[in-house]
């Protein structure tokens, strides 16, 4: 029986992994793949697809989110974590071990942390695929910066999209919200703050059929009607995808609480509703989705881990 399993290896994995090796907990990472369900859980999480991370403390000059997850990830083998290239297929979290399947057969463990993430939704064109990272991004928040004084486009209708373009307003010269229906779907209070600004304008009733570029950047974007008005192009140079995300938890349904979009339910900080299992990062937090809020999180989850272990070992529950 493992002490710790970690499922996930973006930054909340990987730092409860370094919480707990350090702990000499010898936990397991899963670190990803192609889930049951069919959805990728990216190795890495996110930040893969990150080409530069500059709000990360401890790196003045900036760091691409593939060398800071290499960097995390060598931390905490450094301690002693195992690591797995593979996925949580099921779990049985009704008692004492805790049980996870894994490459088609059952795993024990005293403690779970659960890190799996959450992935942006796209549109699902190619031009998108091609431009991301080089002007199509999905988190203002992270990118926004690095489009000073430029025309972007904001893809949505809802509180995101809402709070993703004024976000962006900070930065840009002028915002473009493109959305396909002729009202928001976000609150009023929400969509009247987007709608009055004087940076932002609307699109309305269009979507975005093609990501225009030079082969290297975004340099526009080209807009269906979905009235039957012909297609206009934009020139821009970012298109910010905010149509959600989506947690990736589907393996848990049944097995621990899950919010009607899909998030996971906390209990106190990091716990659920199954003792000994705990989360941490995007499958979790649908606010902030930060690398360092979810390293944070996971630096609090191993902690919490490593106090109920305290306690399975005077027990005499853990065994020689």
């Amino acid at each position: 029986m493992h002490k710790v399993v970690i499922i996930g290896s973006g930054p909340a994995g990987l730092t409860a992994a370094i919480y707990a090796a350090r702990a000499n907990l010898e936990p397991i990472v899963l670190e990803g793949g192609f889930l049951p369900s069919g959805d990728l859980m990216t190795p890495g999480g996110q930040l893969m697809i990150t080409s530069e991370v500059e709000n990360f403390p401890g790196f003045p000059e900036g760091v691409t989110g593939p060398e800071l997850v290499e960097r995390c990830r060598q931390q905490a083998q450094r301690f002693g974590s195992k690591h797995l290239d593979a996925v949580c297929e099921d779990v049985d979290f009704s008692g004492f071990p805790l049980k996870l399947q894994v490459e088609g057969e059952w795993m024990e463990a005293a403690t779970v942390i659960i890190a799996t993430g959450a992935n942006a939704r796209w549109l699902g064109l190619e031009s998108e695929t091609q431009y991301q990272n080089r002007g199509v991004s999905a988190c203002a928040t992270c990118d926004g910066a690095f489009f000073k004084d430029q025309e972007l486009i904001v893809v949505g209708g809802g509180d995101s999209a809402m709070e993703e373009a004024v976000f962006l307003t900070r930065y840009a010269s002028k915002v473009t919200l493109v959305h396909r229906r002729d009202e928001f779907r976000a609150s009023k209070i929400m969509a009247e703050r987007a709608i009055n600004h004087p940076k932002i304008t609307v699109e309305w009733n269009r979507e975005v059929a093609e990501v225009l570029g030079d082969g290297k950047r975004v340099t526009g974007v080209r807009l269906a009607s979905t009235t039957g008005e012909p297609d206009k192009e934009l020139a821009c140079g970012g298109v910010f995808v905010a149509i959600g995300h989506t947690p990736n938890t589907k393996v848990f349904e049944g097995h621990l609480d899950l919010r009607s979009d899909g998030y996971l339910e906390v209990q106190g900080m990091t716990g659920t509703r199954a003792k000994g299992v705990f989360v941490a990062g995007d499958c979790v937090d649908s606010r902030y989705r930060q690398a360092i809020t979810a390293a944070g999180m996971g630096c609090m989850a191993a902690l919490d881990a490593e106090k109920l272990l305290e306690g399975y070992e005077a027990d005499g529950l853990l065994g020689d």
